[in-house]
């Protein structure tokens, strides 16, 4: 409220100094500049996302929302096998909360959605199944439903015709599936009400745009390949404040090269990770502006531009605030930074080689409408006083008639001592004081202190006031004074507040109107961001820029390194390493425990990926060829939920690779066959290799460490072209072996696995006992008892037996001879003799 002059009985004066200050009611301070940010980037609900997809005679289409960004994503219609591989892709991909489909299936998809409800395990949810009527999949009603959605980057101003026309050029309505999976994604987020529960009905779900996705030209990798590659690796936050829900991103490839300075750049960088392409046109343009980062003259620039990126925050969140009128102060700071940012990377980017098409296209299409909406928010908003009262506040010289009002409000003080002072000659003399305060929404009140002979409620009564409540021991009263100001000045600080509310409102709608532009800034801004990281990661860490060969099948690395391990081993040593042609397709790598058997096949897998990814690689150099999938068969991902041994982990690793590998495909194979019996594992081991080898010129590229030594000795193998040993190189020194970690033809005679023991730590007598089986094992010869064990065991027996004899106690009329004998004295007998 606005507490105005108190005026002592007797002798009217003068207010004291802040007696007549006009003070608002307490609000709790908001935080200013980057404070707010942080906040605004904190508060995000987790995204979730709504999946809709039909599936009819092969072909598939598939429209997501996204309520990160409120934006629908729709695959333009695209062949499918009838056990819905693509749809299963995506599905692993977005892990969707409920996924709509029409009541009327074929039966395959049936099947499918069966299979996928009865995953009651499946990470990181399973997502809900939800039939609608196959009614509200018609092509022409879901047409219509695209047509009367409210988008709020459209201008109110297009007639029909003109936006029939711009969704045209957005939506591909010669795609019937992907135009009915839109109409009946926008059926059920209607009825749902995503997002705007608990608005009021006329409010629609959000929708600030629509993005074509599509899955061509993408490798195939399946999650246990990100796992044990390490692509990915989620950790339990350290701090207890986010033990219940908080991850963070541990020892991996994503965390190394994760120097993005926005968030919505760190999301597109995992977008990456998850689709690696070998689209030759997109990896190379990537390439080039890593590159460019990389040239030491250039380095100045990079850091610039990384600072600008820090300040683009999260626009769709606070477009979809204005669009549900929802804005924060914070929200109109935020946009302003963000704006006048992305006018700094276009001036930037401006000077930089336009032969360069992300440069072209920031220098482009961050249009004038930038300009526009920074220079409108500049102009109108009062971030100073907008944050001083927790409201939008806008500058003065916007609004005349907002600017007279506030004159007014900030005068009332003096001028409601003066009407203070008079009513106070009107009144009882018994009254020693008394004030006129404005309380917005009640108006003008007279406000006399309570004295004691006030009692009950009929002494409040005063002659020609009314009174209207009692506070604070004081009792407040509208006059004849009062209600004329209310009649001559009105709500004064309602009103300003109101207008100040459509100018903000249509402030709103200014920007809205120019979302286009944001929402592209931001998918441009975020792709700079992520290769300015890897370019940070490819200038600390040594790597280069790898080549593509549509030719080549498979790869070829010179002196490649372990992205991770380089960075843990003290020292690390190179390994180079190729596959291409029809020779080696299938190489088999033997060596002792240790040698890195293990890290060169990872070190392979990890160097494709990243030039897969559009990313320098840790090599001298590297040739990538036409690789469609990687599989791998190194760790088994054990557990309890999903009720299978480790072995048939195992297997159902491997038979991902039989049944889908093709020829330019990379498989990973470590230790298979393991985890049953010895002969059998080796069996399947040799069964796997010979079905590929079997393939010929079709035998993907293979890389498989075993310690299965017989594979090699017994010739379980045909001879061929096709097959290529190596070994991790060793060399003996006395009784230690000492290992090179190189990579060289040829095949180990030994896994010495007595000396890994050695280093592990078991006991001396038992890595000789060990031997000794090993090498009666490998002649041929009987394995007997060790004679001194057994002598030392028949010694510890008689000394119990003993010991039973001399606790005897003769005396005892209880003692029963004959049971002694039978129970204690002939077992242990037994067992010495």
């Amino acid at each position: 409220m606005f507490s105005v002059g108190t005026i002592p009985g007797g002798t009217p004066q003068s207010p004291e100094p802040g007696a007549a200050s006009a003070s608002f009611p307490s609000l709790a301070p908001v935080s200013g500049g980057g404070e707010a940010e942080e906040e605004e980037d904190n508060e995000q609900e987790p995204a979730e996302i709504y999946l809709c997809a039909l599936w009819t005679s092969g072909y598939l289409g598939i429209a997501y929302y996204d309520t990160s960004d409120s934006t629908i994503h729709f695959m333009p219609d695209a062949p499918d096998h009838e056990s819905l591989k693509l749809l299963q892709r995506v599905l692993d991909e977005i892990n969707p909360r409920s996924v709509v489909t029409s009541a009327k299936q074929d039966e395959n998809m049936t099947r499918f959605l069966g299979k996928l409800a009865s995953q009651e395990h499946r990470e990181p949810k399973r997502p809900e199944i939800v039939f609608l009527p196959s009614v509200d999949f018609g092509l022409e009603i879901s047409k219509q439903r695209l047509l009367a959605g409210n988008y709020s980057f459209i201008p109110d101003s297009m007639t029909t015709t003109e936006k029939i026309l711009f969704l045209s050029s957005i939506i591909p309505f010669d795609c019937l599936l992907t135009v009915r999976a839109l109409g009946g994604l926008l059926k059920f987020l209607g009825r749902r009400r995503i997002g705007v529960e608990l608005e009021d009905y006329n409010v629609s779900v959000p929708i600030l745009g629509f993005k074509k996705f599509v899955l061509t030209h993408l490798v195939s990798i399946d999650q246990d390949t990100y796992s044990v590659l390490q692509i990915f690796k989620s950790e339990s936050h350290p701090s207890v404040y986010k033990v219940a829900s908080g991850l963070k991103e541990g020892l991996s490839l994503f965390g190394i090269l994760n120097r993005c300075h926005c968030k919505w750049g760190q999301k597109l960088l995992r977008l990456w990770f998850t689709r690696p392409t070998h689209d030759l046109g997109e990896l190379n343009s990537r390439l080039d502006v890593i590159q460019f980062f990389l040239l030491p003259q250039n380095l100045d620039m990079a850091q610039m531009l990384h600072r600008l990126l820090g300040h683009i925050k999260n626009v769709p969140l606070i477009l979809k605030r204005m669009k549900l009128s929802h804005t924060k102060v914070s929200d109109w700071q935020v946009l302003y930074k963000t704006v006048y940012s992305a006018l700094g990377l276009r001036d930037a980017c401006r000077s930089l080689p336009q032969s360069i098409q992300l440069f072209q296209d920031i220098a482009q299409e961050f249009s004038d409408d930038l300009h526009h909406i920074a220079s409108l928010i500049g102009k109108v908003v009062d971030f100073e006083g907008s944050l001083a009262e927790n409201r939008f506040t806008v500058l003065p010289n916007i609004d005349p008639e907002i600017d007279e009002k506030k004159r007014r409000l900030m005068g009332l003080p003096s001028f409601l001592t003066e009407v203070a002072r008079k009513e106070l000659e009107n009144l009882d003399s018994r009254i020693p004081s008394c004030s006129v305060i404005y309380i917005p929404l009640i108006g003008f009140l007279l406000c006399i202190p309570r004295l004691p002979f006030m009692v009950e409620a009929s002494d409040f009564e005063i002659e020609g006031l009314d009174f209207m409540f009692l506070s604070e021991e004081k009792l407040h009263y509208r006059s004849a004074r009062t209600k004329e100001l209310d009649a001559l000045l009105g709500d004064l600080h309602c009103d300003i507040r109101d207008q100040e509310t459509l100018l903000m409102y249509q402030l709103q709608c200014q920007v809205l109107a120019r979302a286009a532009v944001l929402t592209r800034v931001l998918d441009l801004a975020s792709r700079l961001d992520v290769l300015l990281a890897l370019a940070s990661a490819a200038r600390d860490y040594g790597y280069s820029r790898p080549r593509y060969s549509p030719q080549l099948l498979g790869v070829r690395i010179l002196n490649g390194r372990h992205p991770l391990m380089e960075l843990c081993a003290r020292t690390f040593v190179p390994n180079s390493a190729e596959c291409g042609g029809d020779k080696g397709r299938i190489k088999v790598i033997t060596g002792p425990n240790s040698s890195g058997k293990s890290i060169y096949l990872k070190q392979v897998g990890l160097i494709t990926f990243m030039a897969l990814v559009g990313s320098f690689v840790p090599a001298e150099e590297a040739e990538i060829g036409a690789v469609d999938a990687i599989f791998t068969r190194i760790h088994s991902c054990e557990s309890i939920s999903l009720g299978l041994s480790t072995f048939m982990i195992d297997l159902n690793q491997v038979a991902k690779a039989v049944n889908n590998a093709t020829k330019q495909s990379l498989v990973l194979i470590d230790e298979f066959g393991k985890g049953t019996n010895t002969v059998d594992g080796l069996a399947l081991l040799a069964a796997v290799l010979r079905h590929w080898l079997a393939l010929g010129p079709m035998c993907p590229h293979i890389f498989v460490a075993t310690n299965f030594l017989s594979l090699v000795q017994l010739q379980l193998l045909p001879q061929g072209p096709l097959v290529q040993y190596l070994t991790m190189e060793t060399c003996e020194d006395g009784d230690d072996l000492v290992f090179f970690y190189q990579v060289c033809e040829g095949i180990a005679n030994a896994s010495h696995a007595s000396y890994t023991a050695a280093q592990a730590g078991l006991p001396g007598n038992l890595i000789a006992r060990g031997k000794e089986v090993s090498d009666l094992i490998r002649s041929g010869k009987p394995i007997k008892p060790v004679k001194e064990l057994l002598k030392e065991k028949q010694m510890e027996n008689c000394q119990t037996l003993v010991d039973k004899f001399l606790k005897l106690d003769l005396e005892d009329p209880n003692l029963d001879l004959d049971i002694f004998m039978s129970q204690e004295v002939l077992p242990a007998a037994t067992g010495i003799l």
